[in-house]
């Protein structure tokens, strides 16, 4: 009699902390947690080691839980999913009553030590985006398409946590990399998706690339054209020197340019390239935003 199913995997003690690590999208994670000590480091006033410390390692607790409630509520729909058919709820490797716990406490834990070692207002945000991010964006994905808008949202949040964790407050400064992470994200996860659309479509979501593909090719060259004027912005604000202006067109330039590759032919090859620029130019601004930083920047204080 052929088998058609398979025991669930016992872990050992050892491969538990990887498990975990998966639970939290780690990659994604490492991302996130860049942007946020983007904001941190951008922010005016003296840099403080231990205070950078402290809000990275509070948000990283916040954006592990974001992420372990996403996959806990999604364990149905992941399992329809070539993409993520392996993820540890899905084959067993960690039980749903073990993820909401690690979830639960990575959370609390996470707003509790912004609260208390940062400010109030980074902790604010912090349980804002969790909740923004496994409570609003989570359930949208499978309802309407506008999910994308919300789930950009989530992502513009941790430069804001950076730089009140230096300033106490949100400044019209900060909102400028709030932007810049905001019009990324639909380059991004709009050609990540596009050649993603089987898997979404077999799973009930209701992305752009499956529901409507020439609006998703239309709003990622969009997006990707508006970080010009953010950029300008941040120039215009005081936030950068003048030559920002220059380099941030030079890489806002080539990544339009397969933005509009992406809105004219509509091919699979077109997205993946659209998707791989995304991968460098979001750190690759970031570090241009440093060095261009007007005040205390590299390039400031080397021609002062």
């Amino acid at each position: 009699e052929t088998q058609s199913w398979a025991p669930t995997k016992q872990l050992a003690l050892k491969e538990l902390p990887g498990a975990y690590a998966r639970l939290t999208k780690l990659k994604l994670s490492a991302l996130v947690l860049l942007t946020e000590m983007g904001g941190f480091a951008l922010a005016p006033g003296a840099f403080d080691w231990s205070a950078f410390g402290v809000t990275a390692a509070g948000t990283a607790l916040c954006v592990a839980a974001a992420n372990t409630y996403n996959q806990w509520i999604e364990i149905p729909y992941d399992a329809q999913m070539q993409r993520t058919k392996n993820r540890p709820l899905v084959s067993g490797e960690i039980s749903p009553f073990r993820a909401w716990m690690f979830g639960t406490a990575c959370g609390i834990s996470g707003v509790a030590l912004l609260a208390a070692a940062v400010n109030p207002t980074v902790a604010l945000l912090g349980a804002g985006n969790i909740i923004l991010y496994a409570g609003v964006y989570t359930p949208l994905k499978r309802h309407t398409l506008y999910n994308t808008w919300v789930g950009s949202l989530v992502g513009a949040i941790p430069p804001l946590m950076g730089w009140a964790a230096v300033t106490g407050s949100i400044d019209p400064q900060a909102l400028v990399l709030a932007g810049v992470l905001f019009a990324w994200q639909f380059p991004h996860f709009n050609a990540l998706s596009w050649n993603l659309r089987p898997d979404y479509s077999r799973a009930g979501y209701r992305m752009m690339s499956v529901t409507d593909p020439m609006l998703c090719r239309r709003v990622a060259l969009r997006y990707t054209a508006a970080l010009f004027p953010i950029c300008i912005g941040s120039t215009l604000m005081g936030l950068t020197d003048t030559a920002f202006l220059v380099d941030s067109s030079l890489i806002n330039a080539y990544f339009t340019y397969k933005a509009i590759q992406f809105y004219r032919e509509g091919t699979d090859t077109s997205a993946r390239k659209l998707f791989f620029a995304s991968l460098w130019h979001l750190p690759a601004t970031m570090l241009l935003l440093l060095l261009h930083k007007a005040t205390d920047g590299p390039l400031a204080l080397l021609f002062s």
